[in-house]
Parts: C-alpha cells; sequence; structure tokens
C-alpha cells in the first residue's frame, strides 16, 4: 500500500504531493526562523540604545524590558509561524511551491513589522508617561 499521494502532471511526470508539502513545510519553517532569529537580533542590539534613551539611561531597567522583548517576540512569532500551516493549501507543484512560501514569509514579515511597530509605540507612550510624572 502505497502512503503517498501521487498525481499525475500535465507533462506525464509523477509528483509526489506528500514530499512536496514536506519541502514546502520544511523551507518554510528554515526561512522563517533564519529571519525571526536575524531580525530579533538586529532588534535587540539597535534596540537597547532607542530604549536606554527613552528610559533617560536607566540601564537595569532597559536590559530587563530590551531582554523581555526578545524572548516574547521569538516566541510569538515562531509560534505564529507554526500555526501558519493550518490555512497552508496542498502543494501539488513547484509553482505552488513557491507560491505558498512566498505568501506565508509575506505574512511572517508582514507580522514582524506589526509587532516591532506596536513594541516602540508602547515603549515611546510609557516614556512620554515617564516623563510627564518626572517633570510634574
Amino acid at each position: 500500500m502505497n502512503i503517498f499521494v501521487i498525481r499525475k502532471c500535465r507533462d506525464g511526470n509523477h509528483l509526489n504531493t506528500s514530499a512536496m508539502n514536506t519541502l514546502a513545510h520544511v523551507l518554510y519553517l528554515l526561512i522563517t526562523f533564519f529571519i525571526t532569529v536575524r531580525v530579533g537580533l538586529i532588534f535587540y542590539r539597535n534596540g537597547r540604545l532607542f530604549i536606554l534613551n527613552l528610559l533617560h539611561q536607566d540601564t537595569q531597567l532597559t536590559d530587563f524590558i530590551n531582554k523581555a522583548l526578545l524572548v516574547g517576540y521569538y516566541l510569538l512569532n515562531l509560534g505564529y509561524a507554526t500555526l501558519m500551516f493550518k490555512t497552508w493549501k496542498p502543494v501539488q507543484s513547484w509553482q505552488d511551491l513557491l507560491l505558498g512560501l512566498s505568501t506565508m514569509t509575506g505574512k511572517i514579515l508582514i507580522t514582524l513589522a506589526l509587532i516591532h511597530f506596536c513594541n516602540m509605540s508602547v515603549i515611546y507612550l510609557f516614556s512620554k508617561r515617564n516623563n510627564h510624572s518626572i517633570h510634574a
């Protein structure tokens, strides 16, 4: 009994859709992991200076917030990337594989941008509130 689903293409070649789906998922996880870790480290290094400036050189609070943001960022993005498998349509051709990879990677990149914007907005608002209480 064959456990793989075989589909005959127009040109007569056989594609193993189970293997195509596995390849698509592995490539997606590698791309997503690389992007998430790389962007996270860049935000962690460069964001520290931004947060430090907003919190008036309070290094202890800055380091705590920066580490918490990095861990939360990793957990949220890698969890979200894993949940995206539910929305993935079956891959039956190389075109489907490329379309699925680009669509899912695009969704992850948009999510990364939104999370970064929200984090920086909250930190900015927090620092503004902190400024008003210091000057009052």
